[in-house]
């Protein structure tokens, strides 16, 4: 027809919005690949959208990365030859980013020529990957005793609502700034804005915040959004890795929303639902994310992931997939924080590969085991001192009954980061500290002090100078 322009490789229209879906026609040139970046135009607003799916020969359906209210068919598609690209590098340092890149605080722009990676890449090889070893000492007992983390790995902190995760984290982000002397990255999946403030505003204080880039997919985000920031805290980290040499601590908050986002996206692109209504890809999806957490070289990316447990169900499938890549599995139980055990790490259910004579030594190993069994052997008898009442046990049950409960009670301390809340000064102990303290508890040392003097301190030579302390007052 005279007087129209011949269509643009790679340019296309809008023809369906569903929600967060929508469908584009390029009517000339290839189709964008899947996982390719789109830039749709609607007058003075922009939205970004990663394809998903080839609907036929002309025709890609993709998911939006940000609001589609008001967007209208007939748009203007531009695919941009390649995956999504995100800022990256010392720009990034101490700055709060969208799953796009965009800047979301007010201190201004990032240099023109800060460089950009893709969100998407393929995970290092096998043979590339550095097996690491090395502990990652977080000060908080009963994760060190019993639950180490490795350098380089991957470690999950599983609970219900409620139960102290993101405490934990932030917890966790304290110590980094204490004793870590790499760059921090913290994708924060489904935030409330709430916990986003009080994340950046604890930062800001402990001076961490020039060391860490923030990432934020927040709760009222499109699921588009919240599938995709953690792929962008990724490819900020990779860089780090890779082309600076540094070691990266990848903090995420909260991998199970990924999961979620992905479950909302596999439904609007019309796939049949699995297992308990999740997507059928959620392995594959769960294993991208995962496997390409990995030391390369002499730089490594120590990965600390917040996981919700949804209804305290650990047998869900998102659970399940999530903890199979993991190295160090910290199980948070709402029994132990009803009782007010803090953090509410249940001490038998939580596991490390680390925990091995030949990485730890056998001290560490043999205390562990220890302090275990005699929880576990107070555990099974609960129901009878419930009935009976631990009068009417023997000798040596009630040895070890008085044992497991000063060893729960030692294992509890007061967090930096709740400092304001509960009044009491933080406290970190050095794993040393930890054994020695476990050890003299599990050996009867400790067998006349009260369980009260062993409730949220640091070292046993603080509950000791308690003991002493209660014993001159009677």
């Amino acid at each position: 027809m005279i007087g129209v322009a011949p269509p643009v490789a790679g340019c296309g229209t809008v023809v369906a919005v569903r929600g967060a879906v929508l469908d584009a026609r390029f009517a000339d040139g290839p189709l964008p690949a899947i996982e390719e970046a789109l830039t749709i135009a609607d007058g003075d607003r922009t939205v970004r959208a990663e394809v998903q799916a080839h609907l036929d020969t002309h025709t890609v359906c993709a998911v939006a990365l940000g609001n589609t209210a008001g967007l209208r068919r007939g748009a203007a598609v531009t695919a941009e030859g390649g995956p999504l690209t995100v800022p990256v590098g010392d720009a990034v340092l101490g700055r709060l980013l969208d799953v796009t890149g965009a800047i979301g605080d007010d201190a201004g722009p990032l240099p023109a020529d800060t460089p950009r990676r893709p969100i998407h890449r393929p995970a290092p090889a096998l043979a590339d990957q550095a097996g690491s070893s090395g502990l990652f000492a977080t000060g908080i007992k009963v994760i060190d005793l019993l639950a180490p983390l490795s350098r380089g790995g991957k470690a999950a902190m599983f609970g219900g609502a409620g139960v102290g995760k993101t405490v934990l984290v932030m917890e966790l982000i304290h110590a980094m700034a204490e004793s870590y002397q790499g760059l921090s990255v913290f994708a924060g999946v489904g935030e409330r804005s709430r916990e986003g403030h009080e994340l950046l505003l604890d930062m800001r204080r402990s001076g961490v915040l020039d060391r860490a880039a923030l990432v934020y997919g927040q709760m009222n985000e499109p699921p588009g959004a919240r599938w995709r920031v953690p792929m962008t805290a990724l490819a900020i980290a990779e860089y780090f890795r890779d082309e600076a040499r540094r070691d990266v601590l990848l903090l995420m908050d909260n991998v199970f929303r990924f999961v979620q986002a992905g479950a909302e996206v596999s439904g609007l692109l019309g796939r049949l639902p699995s297992r308990v209504g999740y997507q059928p890809t959620l392995a594959s999806e769960v294993a991208a994310l995962q496997e390409r957490i990995a030391s390369l070289g002499d730089a490594a990316v120590t990965a600390i992931e917040a996981v919700y447990v949804p209804a305290d169900d650990f047998t869900d499938p998102a659970v399940t997939a999530i903890a199979a890549h993991v190295d160090s599995t910290v199980m948070l139980s709402r029994d132990m924080a009803a009782e007010g055990m803090y953090p509410a790490v249940d001490p038998i259910a939580s596991s490390s590969v680390l925990l091995d004579p030949l990485v730890v030594g056998e001290e560490h190993v043999r205390i562990a085991r220890e302090v275990r069994r005699t929880i576990e052997q107070y555990r099974e008898l609960q129901d009878v001192i419930s009935l009976l009442g631990v009068e009417e046990l023997g000798a040596k049950d009630r040895r070890v009954v008085g044992r497991a409960r000063r060893l729960m009670r030692f294992l509890t301390q007061p967090f930096a980061v709740t400092e304001a809340f509960t009044g009491m000064a933080g406290r970190s102990v050095p794993l040393a500290d930890t054994i020695t303290g476990c050890a003299r508890i599990l050996d009867g040392d400790c067998d006349a002090w009260s369980e009260e003097s062993l409730y949220m301190i640091g070292g046993i030579d603080e509950a000791e100078a308690k003991a002493h302390a209660e014993s001159a007052a009677a």
